[in-house]
């Protein structure tokens, strides 16, 4: 699919792999609506890149439908969309301080993986209003997992469960929306340099990075963009999870 002068919609898009996303985007000349429930961070990333920047809480379904609105109403309906939005709190299921609170298990669940649902039930509505293209396609969704998703640690319960979901909901999405010429894909990141893992100490991080068997480093919001860019340019790639990940596996902890 060719996204020049297409309208885009990035979740998280005011930092991390969102943002990459957006610049990727953008560069390629799509018109990049920025999503994020930081709109000061949305505002600074959409002024670089000749984006709208637009707050939304992904878990909320008048804010998504407000910020999708908003959006199509500048640059029309999206035929892209990256759902980037997430949060990655670490904490046992049983602690020091007894079980994990159920709203701090709730929360995940909303913002990774209903967040991730929000979006998309609101994107591909507004795609199968659009024209197809020469090869038949009406847009392309891009689903944020994880390699927490098939193999959680200690402490990921919450995420990799959110995760997980994430992943299980591709296919099911994909064929659904087929008959439309709808394509949807999903990334499950390994190590990344996001500011959650930038934010860690040296030492940490340099421990991390060693467990990437190749290339032994985080990788970069440039490589999760490479990879969206690339899905968009193959129309066989539908309906799969692709690990990017340096070939790690992760262990227990």
């Amino acid at each position: 699919m060719d996204v020049a002068g297409q309208a885009a919609l990035v979740t998280g898009g005011g930092s991390g792999l969102g943002a990459g996303t957006a610049k990727a985007l953008a560069a390629a000349g799509a018109k990049v609506a920025v999503l994020d429930v930081n709109l000061d961070a949305a505002k600074a990333l959409a002024a670089e890149i000749g984006g709208l920047a637009l707050a939304c809480d992904v878990t909320s379904a008048a804010d998504a439908e407000k910020a999708v609105a908003a959006a199509a109403a500048a640059h029309g309906p999206a035929r892209v969309l990256v759902n980037c939005a997430g949060i990655a709190p670490a904490a046992r299921i049983v602690g020091k301080d007894g079980p994990l609170a159920l709203d701090a298990f709730r929360k995940v669940i909303e913002v990774n993986l209903i967040g991730t649902f929000n979006l998309t039930r609101l994107a591909a509505a507004g795609m199968q209003s659009l024209p197809a293209d020469s090869g038949g396609e009406r847009g392309l969704i891009v689903m944020t997992a994880s390699v927490a998703a098939f193999e959680g640690q200690i402490g990921q319960a919450a995420y990799a469960a959110s995760k997980g979901g994430v992943a299980a909901l591709v296919l099911p999405a994909a064929r659904e929306f087929a008959k439309s010429g709808i394509r949807v894909m999903g990334v499950a990141p390994g190590l990344f340099g996001t500011p959650m893992l930038l934010g860690m100490p040296q030492n940490v991080q340099d421990s991390l990075a060693q467990q990437v068997p190749f290339p032994s480093r985080f990788g970069t919001a440039a490589e999760y963009a490479a990879l969206v860019m690339h899905m968009l340019a193959n129309p066989m790639l539908n309906g799969e999870v692709v690990r990017l990940d340096g070939a790690i596996r992760m262990g227990p902890k």
